[in-house]
């Protein structure tokens, strides 16, 4: 067994016993646990609060990996869960919806399901659009939309309303989702696993040596534990390209 996979199954043991269940379940065959680890502010270091995101804002984080980039949403409505998304080889899932207060905060894998694209410290490809932007729609027909997430080197879009699925480009697949655990109590949030299609295991072969230079670390593969920085987009990339 590969050492990825072996450290994998261990965080799953854990993650079982920690997390709510009623997340556990709702998803099915393609939920991916991992260890709950907490959403700190990347400044402060204190727990992320619903009060504290703002609405339209691209934030970022990394999990379940320390090198593996996602997003964080808030887009300022409720959402619902999502049936009957379809990972690339056809397995369908549950994306659970919405978390925090008003079920409007969502977090997806900020890499790409076509090539791979993804936020890095000198560019990034990839981003949230509040604003409306334009595309090519799955029948080839140029649409606009606002709340997309938009990857500029391939066009693919996705709606992150809707579990990120596709509205445009080539993406075989919708954006993993983050399953986010939110503790009313604390008023804090926190990474629990992974619901749909994952690229991990291509994204560490094809970038690996780039990781290594962009993170400063050689353990790139290890998974995250404890807490995990949440911090503005803005503040991690120098070079957002919007399309």
């Amino acid at each position: 067994m590969k050492r990825r996979k072996f450290v994998k199954l261990c965080a799953s043991a854990v993650v079982g016993v920690s997390a709510s269940p009623e997340i556990l379940a709702e998803a099915g065959q393609e939920l991916h646990p991992y260890e709950r680890v907490a959403l700190v502010d990347g400044r402060s270091q204190k727990p992320v609060s619903a009060a504290a995101l703002e609405v339209g804002e691209t934030y970022l984080f990394h999990y379940p990996y320390v090198t593996t980039p996602c997003f964080l949403l808030d887009l300022g409505k409720p959402l619902k869960p999502r049936s009957q998304l379809k990972t690339r080889d056809g397995d369908s899932y549950r994306w659970p919806g919405g978390s925090g207060p008003n079920h409007s905060v969502v977090a997806f894998s900020a890499i790409c399901a076509h090539r791979m694209s993804h936020p890095a410290p000198n560019v990034s490809f990839i981003n949230y659009r509040h604003e409306s932007a334009s595309f090519l729609n799955r029948d080839n027909e140029v649409v606009q939309s606002k709340n997309v997430i938009y990857c500029c080197s391939e066009k693919s879009v996705y709606d992150p309303a809707r579990g990120a699925e596709v509205l445009g480009g080539p993406a075989p697949q919708p954006l993993a989702a983050i399953a986010l655990d939110y503790d009313a109590e604390e008023d804090s949030f926190y990474a629990i696993a992974t619901v749909g299609g994952e690229m991990f295991e291509r994204y560490f072969t094809s970038f690996g040596q780039r990781l290594v230079l962009d993170h400063a670390r050689t353990d790139i593969e290890k998974l995250s534990s404890g807490n995990t920085e949440l911090m503005r987009l803005s503040e991690y990339c120098r070079n957002p390209i919007l399309c």
